[in-house]
């Protein structure tokens, strides 16, 4: 999430890569590569994300599986050009949030760009209708889970919360009636420190009450965290116990 002129609202914007090679070479695509047989679906995808951009994701979920037969954007037609492919190609695509905090330690490469996510070019073969579905899922998403959190450093503002939900809405919010909202949610904590520096009266700092972190992923959260339980009281009696 970023802002493109200093005085305008956010907005979301993901990393794409140049093909070096056909088919579509010249064009961008979103990052990618084959699975690894020693990492699971999520690993593999994280590994592809900083391998391209250098990034740990602050939140990652698999966001759904593509495979038409063919995989080209529009119609058929348009590509006499373009050689078929040699085998089937399904794609398990994962979406990821970088909190702003981290955007900077992009790693710098002539074949990687930033670009807005709403107003994309043309992309290699059907990516700009993954990206599409992509933003399509964010916003129901951001409705009733706790995803906006993740775009955020580790402590931050109501105001910069809600920055994240009207770039992600890509519509402005009231500041009363989202707080109330927020205040309801209970997702955040009040950490009791507030801005230093400002010259106005300093907003508070909040931060993510992490006790919720499981609970928007349904029965595969609560495997997740009797797992991450079992993880904690490991580390508990190996550190009572040396």
């Amino acid at each position: 999430m970023r802002r493109e002129e200093k005085d305008e609202p956010h907005s979301l914007w993901l990393p794409l890569v140049r093909r070096l090679r056909d088919p579509f070479k010249g064009m961008f695509a979103l990052p990618g590569g084959p699975l690894s047989p020693e990492l699971s679906l999520e690993m593999s995808a994280a590994s592809t994300l900083e391998r391209a951009t250098g990034l740990v994701p602050g939140y990652l979920e698999q966001l759904y599986a593509f495979g038409r037969v063919h995989r080209l954007p529009g119609p058929e037609d348009e590509y006499d050009d373009v050689a078929p492919p040699s085998e089937r190609v399904v794609s398990v695509v994962y979406w990821a949030s970088i909190p702003a905090t981290d955007v900077a330690n992009t790693r710098v490469h002539e074949n990687i760009r930033w670009m807005r996510a709403d107003d994309l070019p043309r992309l290699a073969f059907d990516h700009n209708e993954i990206v599409d579905y992509a933003l399509y899922r964010l916003k129901n998403k951001v409705e009733y889970s706790r995803i906006a959190h993740s775009f955020l450093g580790e402590e931050f503002t109501l105001a910069e919360l809600r920055e994240v939900y009207e770039a992600i809405l890509q519509r402005p919010l009231d500041p009363a009636n989202f707080r109330r909202q927020i205040a309801a949610s209970k997702s955040i904590i009040d950490t009791g420190k507030r801005v230093e520096g400002t010259r106005h009266r300093p907003p508070r700092l909040f931060r993510y009450d992490h006790t919720q972190a499981f609970a928007d992923q349904g029965p595969l959260g609560m495997y997740r965290a009797a797992a991450h339980d079992a993880a904690m009281r490991r580390d508990e009696n190996m550190n009572e116990n040396p």
